[in-house]
């Protein structure tokens, strides 16, 4: 199954919501994830652009979209990217598709 990156950025009301009832958020996100197919891998609290970093797999784009716009509509969120992500040997070999590519494109002179 294909892997994602999800970075979300929580309202300070989900925040205080948080801090007032502490949960886990693995729990929270990962049934979400499940009911559409999808399993949690990792999650990760972080500080800057993003509060939360999430590696999760899902069997296709549109479960990982219906998760996506699901857990989006909920609120908590001020900001949610969610980036799929390519293995190292599928991007070896899109390099080297992308090499034939390159000896019959020609760009516009």
């Amino acid at each position: 199954m294909p892997y994602y990156l999800s970075q979300v950025g929580y309202t300070p009301e989900s925040w205080a919501a948080q801090i007032r009832n502490p949960q886990d958020v693995r729990e929270r996100v990962g049934r979400a994830a499940e009911a559409v197919g999808g399993r949690m891998e990792s999650a990760f609290y972080a500080f800057g652009a993003h509060d939360l970093i999430a590696i999760v797999e899902f069997p296709d784009d549109a479960a990982v979209a219906a998760w996506a716009i699901a857990t989006a509509a909920g609120g908590a969120l001020r900001s949610m990217t969610t980036t799929p992500l390519i293995s190292v040997d599928d991007g070896l070999n899109i390099m080297r598709n992308a090499a034939k590519v390159t000896q019959v494109y020609q760009p516009p002179k």
